[in-house]
């Protein structure tokens, strides 16, 4: 039994021998989702269809492979069951994947108010809001507009320099042939970071060079800068300022998808699963962990391995040969993971890459971080129409992708509030 049809799940699956194993694969969504790519369809760059990918279709005409679309409430050790939604599962080898999910650090209010990005519908809600944000606008009397044209971003890694890059270049390129009767040089773009820097985890050249990208493009920085509260209105900060902004997007951190179940001695920082060399889960037996929720502590990463794709695949690909392995009465290799880098974008030929024995940004980095992010897409078709719609984007400085999905009662509902707030009759 596998939890999980992420980048971890779906390459164990596909590396097993499916003359051994009948594999029952479980998640809450029916689809695999490349999430490099999530803040492009939340700013209206490619659809989210072109990275989610159904998972009965991945496996279409594998009969070793089966499916349930459901929640695991709990896992039970000793009976070898897993405890769905939809009833309970026995197996003989379970294999969790089940990722994380946004760290809100334990402040409950700024999570009812956010906006998150870890999945294609919320990457989907925020461009939503967003272009609803902005028919707003224009009907908002003078007093609110600022507060409709405040956009701010919380976390500086990958996925926040990112959405920032990509809201400022729809803001100078895209945004103002929509609505030419706002005045966008007001809409301000803010990202907030504790640490003192953009890309802390990635070399100095790389998070100066950011930074630089960033602040030409017109976003505002505010780094060593914690948020406090956010009550939907008013962000309060730590440097002892506060915001009035419509729109904030919570990419700060993640903590494991945590699962009831499992022994006291498996649970390790950040709601992760704690794994041997072998990724499996310790106090058990014939239950393993991989990717983002396995937490692996070896000598060149005594913290655990970076929660990023390649870990995830990797881990994945070593478990499943080591299952070969055992089939074959052969030993079991350990896991080491090979750094082969980072890389960030933000924004139309600027990007940053970190390879393990040189580094550079630019243009170049630019084309190698889209030609890899393609290569990891699951799909032939779904690569070539990314990189038609990269493409048409280059040339154009535009799609036609700026769709506001929302039904008529959420509307009217939406209508009221604001005649309320705005007093119109």
């Amino acid at each position: 039994m596998v939890i999980g049809g992420g980048f971890a799940g779906i390459q164990f699956v596909r590396q097993l021998d499916k003359r051994n194993f009948d594999v029952l694969l479980i998640d809450k969504v029916n689809h695999h989702q490349f999430q490099p790519l999530f803040y492009q369809v939340a700013t209206s760059q490619i659809e989210p269809a072109s990275i989610s990918f159904p998972l009965r279709n991945i496996f279409h005409g594998n009969m070793s492979v089966q499916i349930r679309l459901t929640v695991v409430d709990r896992i039970d050790t000793e009976q070898k069951k897993v405890h769905t939604g939809i009833g309970s599962f026995a197996y003989d080898y379970l294999v969790i994947a089940a990722g994380c999910k946004t760290n809100f650090f334990g402040n409950n209010n700024i999570a009812k108010h956010v906006f998150t990005l870890k999945s294609s519908v919320d990457a989907i809600h925020i461009r939503n809001h967003i272009l609803m944000t902005f028919e707003r606008t224009i009907t908002a009397p003078a007093d609110q507009k600022a507060f409709y044209q405040t956009l701010v971003i919380v976390g500086a890694g990958p996925t926040g320099v990112e959405l920032a890059g990509a809201f400022a270049e729809i803001r100078k390129n895209v945004l103002p042939k929509d609505y030419p009767r706002i005045d966008f040089s007001k809409f301000t773009i803010y990202l907030v970071e504790g640490s003192a820097h953009t890309l802390n985890n990635m070399s100095a050249a790389s998070r100066e060079a950011s930074r630089r990208y960033l602040e030409k493009m017109g976003v505002k920085l505010l780094t060593s800068t914690f948020v406090k509260d956010y009550d939907g209105r008013t962000l309060q900060l730590s440097n002892g300022t506060s915001l009035e902004a419509k729109t904030v997007i919570w990419a700060a951190g993640v903590t494991g998808n945590k699962i009831e179940g499992l022994p006291r001695e498996a649970e390790g920082p950040g709601n992760r699963i704690r794994v041997d060399r072998y990724n499996k889960v310790v106090g058990l037996e014939d239950v393993f962990a991989v990717g983002d929720i396995a937490y692996m502590e070896t000598p060149k990463y005594p913290k655990g391995h970076p929660q990023v794709a390649n870990v995830a695949i990797n881990q994945a690909r070593n478990l499943a040969r080591n299952f070969a392995r055992v089939e074959k009465g052969q030993a079991q290799k350990s896991y080491e993971y090979r750094d082969l880098g980072s890389m960030a974008t933000i924004g139309r030929n600027k990007a940053v890459v970190d390879l393990p024995f040189f580094r550079f940004k630019g243009c170049t980095a630019w084309l190698v971080w889209m030609f890899l992010h393609l290569m990891l897409i699951l799909s032939v078709r779904n690569r070539l129409v990314i990189f038609i719609n990269w493409a048409w984007l280059y040339l154009t400085k535009n799609t036609s992708l700026r769709l506001i999905l929302m039904p008529e009662d959420k509307l009217r509902e939406e209508n009221a509030t604001l005649q309320q707030q705005h007093g119109h009759d």
